[in-house]
């Protein structure tokens, strides 16, 4: 049955072109009980599915759940051309034996997000390898020159004399000839694929098919908080790692980045990520509070609750109580002390007697030295909720544990 919810399937989008015609395509395939074939390539180039990967996995996944046909497609032969895509050189190619070792990998791990018994998995090299040299010229007939060289990273490289090769010509078209070949109705890219997505539209069209709409999602940032995710980077989490290390690296990540992480990664409602935000505003509830919750939304994606709840007893015994003393000695918060459930960052140091003064207090904090369940506090202004059983340290040696 089709039922679609065209709210969550533009979640996270960047650009839906040409969005009239998406929301005809999508109006007509319930109306008609007729489902939309969604495309998305991977080039197996790497043999693990990272984070930044799920979420063009994940939409794909939305689009299952509302009854439409979903299909993986492997880039196993487009590989083997390598997509200069964002680089500012050509890429190295694959041989066909590291591309199928990685696509087994690939559709191993695919399996943890998307429907097994919903998903069609096809390879490209199914139509592009009987291409004889005639097919390969007749494809070539329907795209220009002077088109390919509109896309930004051939433009740069044209404009300082680097090299390109035609083969990298062939790259986009060979991606576009993909959507002829699958009848595509809908294709799912990167921001950074989007030249390649236009030139499936334009070679539908010219092969007399209802021209694709398209629909670019954001590329994840990695856990450097600059550069996209990506493996040769090492800012990565891989959905196949340990429990434990997809926890710590999500903990890792910054506290303004995870917000894009819940938009992006996640299924949480818009409304009540809105409403973790304005705590966080508030200081009702604690940034690392917020961040033990996506890692454990992300971690169950892969895995399941309880091995989320495990990893992250895991991690607060490694790294939240290192280097904390057995006999550490606990400090009881008075009840008249606090106001609407909240306390004053410089009044509890004082009155724990992990400082002296106010200016003291602000001192510590100005210098990196005061940190909560080992978050450090910034911000000498910050009010927290009572932090009841939390590990309150001052330096390199000295703890608290408030009570309440």
């Amino acid at each position: 049955m089709i039922k679609n919810d065209p709210e969550l399937l533009k979640r996270g989008i960047e650009e839906v072109l040409p969005e009239e015609d998406f929301d005809k395509k999508i109006q007509n395939s319930e109306s008609k009980q007729k489902p939309l074939i969604i495309k998305a390539g991977f080039d197996p180039t790497a043999p693990d599915i990272h984070l930044g990967h799920t979420v063009l996995i994940r939409k794909m996944r939305h689009f299952q759940q509302m009854g439409h046909t979903v299909v993986f497609l492997i880039g196993d032969f487009t590989a083997m051309i390598g997509d200069p895509t964002g680089k500012s050189e050509t890429r190295k190619k694959l041989s066909r034996e590291e591309v199928l070792i990685n696509a087994e990998t690939y559709k191993k791990q695919v399996f943890k997000i998307l429907d097994p018994a919903k998903t069609v998995i096809e390879f490209n090299s199914r139509w592009c390898s009987g291409m004889d040299f005639a097919d390969v010229l007749e494809l070539t007939s329907h795209y220009n020159v002077a088109r390919m060289l509109e896309r930004d990273d051939f433009s740069k490289r044209y404009k300082s004399g680097k090299s390109i090769s035609i083969i990298e010509f062939m790259y986009p078209l060979v991606q576009g000839y993909d959507s002829v070949a699958l009848k595509a109705d809908v294709e799912l890219g990167g921001t950074d694929q989007k030249f390649n997505l236009l030139v499936g539209r334009d070679l539908q069209r010219e092969y007399g098919l209802e021209p694709q709409t398209i629909m670019t999602l954001p590329l994840l940032v990695g856990l450097d908080g600059v550069q996209k995710m990506s493996k040769s980077l090492g800012n990565y989490i891989g959905i196949d790692e340990k429990p434990a290390d997809i926890f710590g690296k999500v903990m890792s990540i910054s506290d303004e980045l995870m917000f894009t992480y819940f938009n992006l990664v996640t299924d949480i409602p818009f409304a009540e990520i809105e409403e973790i935000k304005r705590s966080l505003k508030e200081g009702t509830v604690h940034p690392r509070d917020v961040k033990v919750r996506l890692a454990k939304d992300i971690c169950s994606q892969f895995y399941d609750e309880d091995i989320a709840n495990e990893a992250e007893q895991q991690f607060n015994t490694v790294f939240v109580k290192k280097d904390v003393p057995d006999d550490i000695a606990e400090f009881k918060l008075p009840e008249n002390e606090t106001t609407n459930g909240k306390i004053w960052i410089v009044k509890l140091l004082v009155l724990s007697s992990l400082a002296k003064s106010n200016g003291e207090a602000r001192r510590l904090i100005q210098g990196g030295g005061v940190s909560i369940d080992g978050d450090k506090i910034s911000d000498p202004d910050f009010e927290l909720t009572v932090p009841c059983s939390s590990i309150l340290k001052v330096g390199k040696r000295r703890f608290i544990k408030v009570v309440c």
